[in-house]
């Protein structure tokens, strides 16, 4: 049996889907579990991330399949358990300011290991 990849690793599911209740704003989050040493494989993988999420963004898809969020804002989140490397952090600030161009906000969310757990940087399970 195949286990199939999660995360970063695996465009073709949004890994969170919904609304912020502080913000109003449309969430999508990605997670990336991996230490950022994974090299181009890796930036890959998170940019086709990224690419899916902003085309289901900007072509109509969400608000076609949930018309209760026309007109919201959306904010896109990457949720690490490790802080992103120079090369991430390259790319992500290119994919930051591409898509703040289209009115997306991207934000980065490193887990604290030393939180105990109890905030919004550690998934709910």
């Amino acid at each position: 049996m195949t286990e199939t990849p999660t995360g970063i690793a695996n465009p073709a599911v949004i890994d969170l889907f919904g609304v912020d209740q502080k913000t109003g704003e449309v969430l999508l989050v990605m997670n990336e579990s991996r230490p950022w040493d994974g090299g181009h494989e890796q930036l890959h993988e998170m940019q086709e991330k990224f690419n899916a999420y902003a085309s289901f963004i900007l072509d109509g898809e969400m608000t076609e399949a949930h018309r209760e969020l026309v007109g919201r804002k959306a904010r896109i989140e990457l949720r690490c358990q490790h802080t992103p490397n120079e090369e991430a952090l390259g790319l992500l600030r290119a994919i930051h300011d591409q898509l703040e161009l289209q009115a997306i906000k991207v934000e980065v969310v490193v887990a604290d290991p030393n939180c105990g757990g109890q905030c919004s940087c550690h998934p709910k399970r």
